[in-house]
């Protein structure tokens, strides 16, 4: 597996601490896009990312460490999927996130469209059999076929529940959903945390609380940037107001990697805007707090 310079790789970080024989985390850059059904691009997120990577500090005064620094960040060269699409490019992805989990890394999986998570997801659970899988969200996923693709985007979580029990998977912030997929949600028992709930206080202060007290102590964390407002993250296909803000989105992952361990997630569906930067700067920095937050006390 090839991986990329100091030019191009996450955070711009020398050789000396982006080698894939000594870092610790591995980015996988999964640029697939096939079944957008609203605003496209999502195959440019990845590439946007890690370029506004290179403007983000190495140093976290929150956190209080230079994580690059100390456990070193590879950045493998993006996948070209070279038109294979569906179950076959869910394949691709998943052989690659399995060979680095066999090497002990810590995997990032950045997409592309949400349908790539269901790869990096069937690898960690393969390794982390008891995994719970939070997903941050505007919309829930759960439809069995949509525009008349298993695969589609909107489908992704009802692929995952293939293969993981419904009672493990943990969503925050949906506001967006049709009567099939509530329904699902309903008889499955799947732990739902609705945007308007969040908003309107139905849990008071303590939604994160509950959050946590949801999930199991291993946690993949598969990340839609939609699950963000569109007043902090516009550049995504499906923008929905009611999402979550900067502040409580780090809170929720700083308690996570405290109070259990994150052992993978991925960042899907930036969709970047010509001459519109700073929300691809906002990813790229989310990324490094869900790193910060995944390596605390490690």
């Amino acid at each position: 597996m090839n991986t990329l310079g100091i030019e191009q790789n996450f955070l711009g970080i020398e050789d000396q601490h982006s080698s894939l024989e000594t870092a610790q985390i591995a980015i996988v850059s999964a640029p697939y896009e096939h079944t957008v059904s609203y605003g496209g691009g999502t195959s440019s997120g990845p590439g946007a990312i890690l370029s506004a990577s290179h403007y983000v500090e190495f140093w976290d005064e929150e956190f209080q460490r230079e994580l690059c620094f100390e456990k070193g960040i590879a950045t493998l060269e993006p996948i070209d999927f070279g038109g294979t699409v569906d179950g076959d490019a869910l394949v691709i992805i998943e052989e690659q996130v399995r060979a680095l989990l066999a090497r002990d890394k810590f995997v990032v999986t950045l997409g592309g469209e949400h349908t790539i998570a269901a790869a990096p997801i069937k690898a960690h659970l393969e390794k982390y059999s008891g995994m719970s899988v939070l997903q941050i969200d505007a919309h829930s996923d759960l439809r069995e076929e949509y525009e008349n693709s298993r695969f589609s985007h909107a489908s992704v979580m009802a692929r995952v529940l293939e293969f993981l029990p419904a009672d493990r998977l943990i969503q925050v912030g949906i506001r967006a959903q049709c009567r099939e997929e509530y329904d699902r949600i309903e008889r499955d028992g799947i732990n739902t945390f609705f945007g308007w709930e969040i908003r309107q206080g139905v849990y008071g202060q303590s939604w994160k609380e509950r959050v946590l007290d949801a999930l199991g102590q291993d946690v993949y964390i598969t990340f839609d940037i939609d699950g963000l407002d569109p007043s902090i993250m516009p550049s995504t296909g499906t923008p929905e107001p009611g999402g979550l803000l900067w502040d409580e989105t780090i809170q929720l992952m700083k308690m996570i990697g405290k109070h259990r361990r994150i052992v993978g997630f991925d960042l899907v569906e930036l969709a970047p805007v010509a001459g519109v930067t700073w929300p691809d700067f906002l990813a790229a920095k989310l990324v490094s707090k869900m790193l910060n937050a995944a390596f605390l006390g490690r």
